[in-house]
């Protein structure tokens, strides 16, 4: 699958797939910002994506920056929509830093992943009563093991 993509600074790279099993691209820092403790911030990561059509975007944390950086997505994961394309969408990775000090993330650092994952809309038919058993709530399942 081909992706449209626009770079604001090219002096940094595309986006790769570092392995050939990664499922996620790095999105890399587009300026050095510094996080205060306990704030949330945008950081820019320089590119607009075109998102193809029967697929949505997932903006995840990468695995060690919670421990190596203190800095993790306050919502857990963003979804970029097929419509977020425009010359003025640059793709921004919200984060919080959770330490007790500052964190400075550096232009060109790797901050966030990428995932394309097929989705669909759907079309919503109301109900006027719901006739499945209830099956519970947290952690019902843990009584299935």
């Amino acid at each position: 699958m081909k992706v449209k993509i626009f770079r604001l600074d090219k002096t940094l790279p595309l986006p790769i797939y570092e392995t050939q099993g990664s499922v996620g691209f790095d999105f890399l820092a587009r300026e050095t910002i510094e996080i205060a403790a306990g704030e949330i911030k945008l950081i820019p990561a320089n590119v607009v994506i075109e998102t193809p059509p029967g697929f949505a975007l997932l903006v995840t944390s990468r695995s060690s920056t919670p421990r190596k950086k203190g800095l993790m997505q306050p919502h857990g994961l963003g979804v970029i929509d097929q419509d977020y394309c425009g010359s003025e969408d640059e793709i921004k990775i919200q984060v919080h830093n959770f330490t007790d000090k500052n964190v400075v993330v550096e232009r060109g650092e790797k901050i966030a992943q990428g995932l394309f994952v097929r989705c669909e809309q759907t079309e919503f038919e109301e109900i006027e009563k719901v006739e499945n058993k209830t099956r519970g709530g947290f952690g019902s399942t843990d009584v299935l093991q």
